[in-house]
């Protein structure tokens, strides 16, 4: 196993794979728009047939989770119907396939940090959607690994913590939600998880323990507004901006969608099966914030 097909060409996991990938001794085939394109469902086989991977990472996902209540059938397209012809095209090759999903297929009730045997139900569109996708995954290749992980950050591309940043240098008070409680994840370490996945793979031949769901996220938990206060931290000794934070309620900030109170993931199985667990999401923070600063 050498060549892996990475999809969602640009964004912050598919970036950070480039990266992660090589040190573990794999070519990256990055893919994505307009040549690689669930939206258009003829593109897929021919790219595979011209990378001939050895596995697959599929990074590519509607992502927006406000205008998927907008546009359920768009985000069942990227989440869910795409993803399951890329596993038939995966399973045609006998060759393994990642795919990534997210802390949003729970409801957030638990109380306590969700194993992957707990039921999912999403409270909105995306978590559908990419629920959706998890299953059809698991159905289309015995080849199938999926990564369920939550509030991905990086350097670079569209996340919370660069909306922060900008947000802060532009205004003297920013409001943000304290009444949700997940694990921040920043996009290098979750890549290294995954290069560290495939190359025990590589190393052990696919096997049966390997196929099924596994939540791969930071150790640790804040909310959003302990998360705002520790970006900004962080960023000061660069000259980053420290504005006021206000703590609210998920009530008091319009947003379409409903999001999990408490989305926690519980990475226990990933650690007895790969022998992996991510570092604190704060270790993660301080490795993002030296790379948008000093890249």
């Amino acid at each position: 196993m050498r060549r892996i097909l990475v999809t969602g060409r640009g964004g912050q996991l598919a970036t950070a794979l480039a990266a992660a990938l090589p040190a573990r001794g794999f070519l990256v085939l990055p893919a994505g728009r307009p040549d690689f394109d669930f939206d258009r469902p003829d593109s897929l086989p021919g790219v595979l047939a011209a990378a001939a991977p050895d596995a697959v990472v599929n990074c590519a996902a509607w992502t927006e989770v406000d205008a998927a209540e907008a546009d359920e059938a768009a985000a069942f397209r990227c989440n869910a119907l795409g993803p399951a012809l890329l596993a038939r095209l995966c399973a045609a090759r006998a060759i393994p396939l990642i795919h990534l999903s997210t802390d949003y297929v729970f409801d957030g009730r638990k109380g306590a940090p969700y194993a992957e045997e707990d039921a999912p139900a999403p409270l909105g569109a995306y978590g559908r959607t990419k629920l959706a996708g998890e299953w059809a995954v698991l159905a289309a290749t015995p080849q199938s690994l999926v990564l369920r992980t939550a509030w991905l950050f990086s350097a670079t591309g569209h996340n919370f913590l660069r909306t922060m940043l900008r947000l802060g240098a532009e205004r003297a008070e920013l409001a943000v939600v304290a009444d949700q409680r997940g694990n921040p994840t920043a996009a290098p370490d979750l890549a290294e998880a995954i290069a560290a996945i495939l190359a025990r793979i590589r190393e052990e031949g696919w096997q049966e323990r390997h196929r099924g769901v596994f939540h791969c996220a930071a150790e640790g938990s804040t909310t959003w507004h302990g998360f705002a206060e520790a970006i900004f931290a962080a960023a000061a000794p660069f000259g980053g901006p420290r504005p006021r934070l206000r703590p609210i309620a998920t009530g008091e900030f319009p947003a379409r969608a409903a999001r999990p109170a408490d989305g926690r993931l519980d990475c226990t199985r990933l650690a007895a099966v790969f022998g992996l667990r991510l570092p604190p999401w704060t270790s993660g923070l301080d490795r993002v914030v030296r790379a948008l600063y000093r890249p």
